[in-house]
């Protein structure tokens, strides 16, 4: 505890920038301050938490001037909830941020030669836009620093919501989220309802203890629902019980799924979710193109702006029919399969093999004939040999995750030589680090931000480039 006293309190600070994971900066003594839910011109007290050689991060002690630029949060939420940590700054300035982000990073962090960077393609739809939410279960609701000061006693209770951020055994019931589509909202609070009227046990974090766990919830465009309860153990009569009224009250659930999960982790890649009603799949429609999302397959979370992205990216490919393009980390093959009408021969590779079965049944579903999928780790599968077998590309389109690309995966793109490289990021810094990698032979040639998450700092980008020309002799 004698530590943090000696932290300093800085005062009267005005907030001039957000900077990384879209926390708010501002400069005291030649140090940068990152500070979480402010925004530029707001002027603070803030208690350092902790102090490194060239920032410090604090929290916010008292206001002494709110932004002009603030507008009142949607959402009752806000604040405490992690989920959205920018709905107290107007659309079109979170815009200006992300595009900021990533002009910053392919200029600082790959120091690349850059076009114009065409203006960041922002989301038609603000709130509502989410096709999935995760929820989890909890027996001891998160009590905000309101409850807490307030003379109100609070008896034990459940919740069913998100995390706090970075506390993973606290969590704070959601009485209305504005990311996800009705009847989102109406299924959770009546499973939450129904939960504690027939004294359901919620799971308890810490001592991995309890009844209900999780429940996920997907939709499509479409209006059509998938709904998948997470138990901790079995108990057919209570499972069943929550099961039917699910069924009974929402009409609109197409497909119901239950997981019995005893595992100290969330995570459902090695579970099996039973089939309780209806469907195998959602089906979402792309430009034509029938997607069938299972209860495991990935698929992006804003689905009208995801169809944005993939005519970016195939735009950039400018295929013609004749080219062999391979589809880097494919996920369910939806890129692969979204351009394959304009190639001559798509491969798709990617490190999970259930998403690859995913991939195979998409191609299958819409009558593509000329698309391979692979399974494997990126550099063990992309190798010299396979480029022989399958065709040097003319075009790669790469995907990856926000870590980016293995420095081998880089090596043996450079080496396969395409006409273009199509470069999907959901991560602007480790994008800019592998396209430095790559600017001996390859040149930026266009940049196109997307935003997919509003509210959050979270900004994919689309770069296009080029084999240099002297690479060509």
């Amino acid at each position: 505890m004698g530590r943090r006293k000696e932290l300093p309190m800085l005062e009267k600070v005005r907030i001039t920038d957000i900077g990384a994971e879209g926390n708010a900066l501002a400069r005291v003594n030649n140090l940068v301050v990152f500070i979480p839910m402010l925004i530029p011109g707001d002027v603070v007290d803030i208690q350092v938490i902790k102090k490194r050689k060239k920032y410090m991060e604090g929290r916010v002690v008292r206001f002494h001037e709110y932004s002009s630029d603030r507008i009142i949060p949607r959402c009752k939420h806000f604040g405490v909830c992690g989920g959205c940590k920018w709905q107290h700054l107007p659309y079109d300035l979170q815009l200006k941020f992300k595009e900021k982000q990533v002009r910053d990073n392919l200029m600082r962090i790959g120091k690349i030669d850059l076009p114009e960077i065409r203006p960041i393609l922002g989301s038609s739809r603000i709130f509502l836009y989410r096709n999935k939410l995760e929820y989890t279960f909890s027996d001891k609701r998160w009590l905000t620093s309101e409850e807490i000061n307030s003379d109100n006693k609070f008896e034990k209770e459940g919740a069913l919501g998100f995390h706090i951020p970075g506390l993973f055994d606290k969590v704070l019931d959601i009485e209305e989220c504005h990311l996800q589509p009705e009847p989102s909202n109406s299924i959770k609070n009546a499973v939450k309802h129904y939960a504690t009227e027939n004294h359901l046990k919620f799971f308890d974090l810490q001592e991995q203890e309890g009844f209900l766990r999780n429940l996920v919830i997907r939709t499509t465009r479409e209006g059509n629902v998938m709904i998948i309860v997470v138990f901790f153990h079995e108990d057919v009569e209570k499972r069943t019980g929550l099961l039917e009224f699910l069924s009974s009250q929402f009409p609109q659930i197409t497909s119901l799924f239950y997981v019995i999960n005893s595992k100290r982790n969330d995570s459902l890649n090695d579970q099996e979710p039973v089939n309780f009603k209806g469907e195998n799949y959602l089906t979402e429609e792309m430009d034509g193109l029938m997607f069938r999302i299972g209860p495991k397959s990935f698929y992006q979370t804003n689905s009208m702006q995801t169809l944005e992205l993939y005519r970016i990216a195939k735009d950039f490919a400018g295929l013609t029919g004749k080219e062999i393009v391979y589809d880097l980390y494919t996920g369910t093959g939806t890129i692969a399969n979204f351009i394959a009408s304009d190639a001559r021969k798509v491969i798709g590779i990617e490190y999970i093999e259930e998403a690859i079965q995913d991939a195979r049944i998409n191609s299958e579903f819409n009558g593509i004939k000329n698309t391979k999928f692979f399974s494997g780790d990126m550099k063990d599968v992309l190798t010299e040999s396979f480029l022989i077998s399958n065709g040097h590309p003319d075009v790669i389109i790469t995907d990856p995750p926000r870590a980016g690309m293995h420095e081998d995966v880089i090596r043996i793109i450079a080496s396969a030589a395409p006409e273009k490289i199509v470069y999907i990021s959901c991560n602007p810094s480790t994008q800019s680090r592998d396209i430095q990698l790559l600017s001996e032979k390859y040149m930026v040639v266009t940049v196109q931000p997307v935003d997919m998450f509003p509210h959050t700092h979270h900004v994919e980008n689309v770069v296009l480039m080029q084999k240099r020309p002297h690479q060509n002799v």
